[in-house]
Formats: C-alpha cells, sequence, structure tokens
C-alpha cells in the first residue's frame, strides 16, 4: 500500500524531507509576505497626506508665521523696507481704549448667537420627529447659508434701507414708522445682528439634526413604554446625547461673534456704531497703511479666541455619552 509514514505527515513533506524551518508553502503566503515587508507600504499614509499637508502649510501655517513676523514692524504693505519695533505694535494696541471699544459690538452678535442655537435646537428636535413636510422645512432653515454673504449684505441692505422692503411691509400691516434702520447704531446693530441669526441658523441646525437622528431609535421606544412625554425624551435622551455638538456651537458661536466682518462691512462699512474689530483691522491694513499694527491686532483677536475657547472647553469638558 502507498502512502506518506507518519513522518511524512508531521513533517508537511512528501518523501521524508525535513521542510525548512520558518518557510511558509504557497504563493499567496509569498506575496502578503512582500507586502508587509514592503518599504512602500510603510510610506503609503504619508502619500496620502502629502498633499493635504503641503496645503495647510502653505494656506495656514505660513500665512500666520508671516502675520506673527509683520506684527513686530513697523510695515505699511508697500515698502519693501520694514523696520523692527518690537513689541509697540502691541503696547499701542492695549494702551488705545478706541482700539478694544469695538469688542463692544461684539456683543450683539454674541446675544444673537444664544437666540440662534435656541432656534436652530428648537426646530432640530422638532423635524427629527415624523411630521409632515419636515424634508421641505430642513430645506428651508438650511438653504440661507448656501447664500454668500455679499449677496445676503446686499439683499438686506435694501430690506432695511429708508423706504425699503422693511417699510413697505409695516405699511401694509399699517404701521407706520419713519425709523432708520441702520441709521442708529443700536438699531444697526440689532438689524445686523438679525440677519447673522437669519443666516447661520441652519449651520447649526444641521449639526443638531445630525447629532440627533444618530441616537438609536430604541431608545425613544422605550422611552415611550415608559410613559415619557416629549419633553422627558429631550431632556434625557437628545440633551446629554448632543452636548458635545451643543459644546461646538457655543465655540463656534463665541469665535464667530468676536470674527464678524462681511455683513457689516458690506451693509454700513462700519459706520453708525456697527464697526466690528475685524472691519477696524482691515482699515488699519489697507486705509491707513498701518500693516504692522494691523497684524499685531489679528493676533491679539487669535489669541483671545483661543483663550476664550480654551476656557470654555475647561468649564464644559465633553464626556463621552453611552447611551446604549
Amino acid at each position: 500500500m502507498t502512502g506518506r509514514s507518519s513522518t511524512d505527515e508531521k513533517t508537511g513533506t512528501g518523501h521524508g524531507r525535513p521542510r525548512p524551518p520558518g518557510r511558509r508553502r504557497g504563493p499567496t503566503a509569498a506575496r502578503a509576505r512582500s507586502w508587509r515587508d514592503a518599504p512602500l507600504r510603510r510610506i503609503t499614509p504619508w502619500l496620502f497626506l502629502a498633499v493635504p499637508l503641503a496645503l495647510l502649510i502653505t494656506f495656514t501655517y505660513v500665512p500666520v508665521a508671516s502675520m506673527i513676523s509683520y506684527s513686530f514692524t513697523d510695515w505699511d504693505g508697500v515698502s519693501p523696507r520694514r523696520e523692527n519695533v518690537g513689541f509697540d505694535n502691541y503696547v499701542r494696541i492695549f494702551t488705545r481704549p478706541e482700539l478694544f471699544r469695538v469688542f463692544f459690538v461684539s456683543g450683539y452678535y454674541l446675544a444673537a448667537s444664544v437666540v440662534q442655537i435656541v432656534v436652530a435646537l428648537y426646530f432640530a428636535v422638532i423635524l427629527s420627529f415624523n411630521l409632515r413636510f419636515r424634508n421641505f422645512f430642513k430645506g428651508i432653515l438650511f438653504f440661507p447659508y448656501l447664500i454668500n454673504g455679499v449677496a445676503i449684505g446686499f439683499v438686506f441692505l435694501y430690506f432695511f434701507q429708508d423706504g425699503g422692503t422693511l417699510d413697505s411691509v409695516l405699511a401694509w400691516l399699517g404701521v407706520s414708522t419713519d425709523h432708520p434702520w441702520l441709521g442708529d447704531p443700536t438699531s444697526a446693530n440689532v438689524s445686523l445682528a438679525g440677519v447673522s441669526v437669519w443666516r447661520f441658523t441652519g449651520l447649526n441646525f444641521v449639526l443638531f439634526l445630525g447629532a440627533i437622528q444618530s441616537i438609536p431609535g430604541e431608545l425613544y421606544e422605550a422611552a415611550e413604554l415608559d410613559g415619557a412625554g416629549k419633553w422627558k425624551q429631550f431632556r434625557h435622551i437628545i440633551a446629554p446625547s448632543i452636548k458635545p455638538v451643543i459644546s461646538l456651537s457655543v465655540i463656534l458661536a463665541i469665535s464667530g461673534s468676536l470674527s464678524v466682518f462681511e455683513i457689516p462691512y458690506i451693509m454700513t462699512g462700519g459706520a453708525t456704531g456697527t464697526q466690528t474689530f475685524v472691519i477696524q483691522t482691515v482699515k488699519l491694513a489697507f486705509q491707513f497703511n498701518k500693516t504692522g499694527l494691523a497684524s499685531a491686532a489679528a493676533v491679539v483677536l487669535l489669541l483671545i479666541i483661543l483663550l476664550v475657547t480654551w476656557i470654555q472647553r475647561r468649564l464644559v469638558p465633553d464626556d463621552k455619552v453611552d447611551l446604549v
């Protein structure tokens, strides 16, 4: 009777010759081993990251480094000569109250951000349940965020002007007013902040809606079986689940209120007490040719935003939420 002996079966050879140790049979194993040991596999992740890193460094970190270097000079933005003045630009910023007084304007936008977050959260919760035409309302809420900021500025410039759309609508309702909506500092800032609420509510709405829809449906079913209403579902299920997204929205709201630019710049140009810190910085650089001082102001704004963000993260840390 022919066949391999037990010794041959143990050694894995057909003729009694032992196979060299450490060697695997089959072309598949050889290809897998060569792929693991290939140097190309080790650098493949870096090849995928090369282009994004190059773009990030070129268009983010290099300009920031240049801005920081400009902040220590007395440069007009045109002359090839840059005189090093040390920390004089920073001293001028912190010793001139009018340069920091514009931060009071950011208070209007900060209050508007609170309204914006509340409105976005309300509609996100409502439209997360089964309602008729909910997709239609989702589109209506998100559509303003898709419009260019310059176009929004011009649209609302005609909306708030004397005898414009707002005055016409009020006249149709029997309300006559000669109030200059953009001619008074208080009403102008309130109007501009209201435009920001109209534009950016859609962004927060999408963030909240995505977070709410990621909650497992079994939790709502269990809550309904226990007799929990919509308010208790929001309080005990939705709110804890979207806490990280709410924290992100607060960070975006604070940083956005400190760096408002396009809407007040297009609609008023910073007149009638609507000048923000960014508009002031742009005017320092391009109207008064004080690029060094403007760069220092931009660095100060960046540090303020980073500080506020750090404080907010310390006060409200992100906790992992595990509801299932």
